[in-house]
């Protein structure tokens, strides 16, 4: 039996898409998974451009496996996902010793890049967008997730077709293309009849999703609703989301859809008009805080995560401000914050950037400060209510279970492991720095 040493780098797209790798491997050869690449006869680097540095982390993990490969003539080394289709060629070049380079969408043929690697003795190169053929060649879903038997990730769509000016993603993973409806409702289905309780619908743009349902054309909010009606799944939450398809529909099905968790993850980058513009972002502070404000008018106990990015070419200091403001304002329990960095291909990499880098860190220091304060007053506002849980294991420290609640908060309680892949009800005692503490509810 082959060994596979897969390693992921970034998204939970890309947490997805090593899923599907290992399946495909295994149902093409038995290919089982190990934790030490010393064992691998395959190894596999799927990466994600959209973290700073991206291509020197991967080049600086293939060195480390390059003895590897001197012992062992046989092993198979392959580089996937948005960096391999950023950089094609260009990493045998750099590393001749890797056989395969894929994309994101060429996963499902990775046993045949393999096979032809071998038979021909000449590296293979496959970085192309064949559209919806991947799912349709993927074997049958098996747990994924956070917590197998518990939650499970579900790719609905594909690609970007917003072209922000600083997201490298239209490049390496193409255009918008969303999975036909009955293929999502199969996967769905199958992985509730293994167990799974909790999905989560994910695309880089998911509530962009569109296809045809009963003959007519059916957007996102319609296709969770169907979701939501399968036996079995009792929790439903999708990421991520781009605020042009955010529609009145969809939070509309916050207030009637009781499955769909009470959490949302909707990036704004800036809270200044002027840079959303030179990100070509799509939509004004204006028409964001309407949403926002419209969501929690649906779900009041909504909680509304997002994404910043800091010192965008030609943000001033008024720029940054109109940032914390908007922060403030909206009350996110939580961002993710990034100093900005140029991605080669993309617009904004060609556009003057002379704010210095101390610069640009004291203010993402500052929004972090800000965020962090807001999550913890989030936290302590949750103290003495009774959370419905998805638990997912042993705590960290071993002492207890760890699950999760529906506003996407890690809660830590007292409690056997009869309950892991089930939902409880836990009211919190006490909240820590990132984490919740509670017991049974009885």
């Amino acid at each position: 039996m082959s060994k596979l040493y897969l390693r992921t780098f970034g998204c939970q797209m890309s947490e997805y898409d090593s899923q599907k790798i290992a399946d495909v491997l295994r149902a093409a050869h038995g290919t089982e998974r190990t934790e030490q690449p010393e064992d691998a006869d395959v190894i596999v680097f799927n990466t994600c451009s959209v973290r700073e540095k991206a291509q020197e982390k991967v080049f600086a993990d293939l060195g480390r496996v390059r003895h590897l490969k001197r012992a062992n003539p046989g092993l198979m080394i392959a580089v996937g996902g948005c960096v391999a289709s950023q950089e094609g060629a260009a990493i045998i070049e750099r590393a001749p010793f890797v056989d395969v380079v894929f994309g994101p969408q060429t996963l499902h043929r990775l046993p045949e890049l393999l096979a032809r690697r071998r038979a021909s003795g000449e590296p293979q190169v496959d970085i192309s967008f064949p559209l919806i053929e991947k799912f349709d060649s993927l074997p049958a879903p098996r747990e994924a997730g956070r917590n197998a038997g518990a939650s499970a990730f579900v790719t609905i769509m594909e690609g970007c077709s917003k072209y922000c000016s600083f997201c490298v993603v239209p490049y390496t993973r193409g255009e918008e293309v969303s999975r036909p409806f009955a293929d999502v409702l199969a996967e769905v289905a199958a992985l509730a009849a293994q167990g799974v309780k909790e999905v989560t619908l994910l695309g880089q743009n998911v509530n962009a999703w569109r296809g045809s349902i009963a003959g007519s054309t059916g957007d996102f909010a319609e296709l969770v609703a169907f979701v939501s009606e399968v036996d079995g799944i009792e929790r439903i939450r999708y990421t991520t989301s781009h605020p042009r398809e955010f529609t009145q529909r969809l939070i509309d099905a916050h207030a009637a859809l009781p499955k769909l968790a009470p959490h949302v993850h909707l990036p704004v980058q800036s809270g200044s008009d002027r840079v959303l513009a030179a990100m070509k972002r799509g939509y004004t502070t204006l028409e964001y805080r309407s949403i926002i404000r419209r969501l929690r008018g649906a779900q009041a106990d909504i909680s509304v995560t997002s994404d910043f990015i800091i010192g965008f070419p030609g943000e001033s200091e008024a720029d940054f401000d109109a940032t914390l403001k908007l922060a403030r304002d909206l009350r996110f329990d939580e961002a993710y914050c990034f100093v900005y960095s140029a991605r080669p291909g993309t617009p904004a990499a060609e556009l003057p950037d002379r704010l210095p880098p101390e610069q640009k860190l004291a203010r993402l220091h500052r929004l972090q400060a800000q965020i962090e304060a807001q999550a913890a007053a989030f936290a302590e506002r949750m103290v003495g209510s009774v959370e419905r849980v998805l638990v997912e294991g042993r705590s960290r420290r071993g002492d207890g279970l760890a699950g999760r609640t529906g506003n996407n908060r890690i809660v830590n309680f007292p409690g056997g492991e009869e309950l892991i892949g089930r939902f409880v009800d836990v009211r919190i005692s006490a909240c820590a720095a990132h984490t919740l503490r509670g017991e049974l509810a009885r």
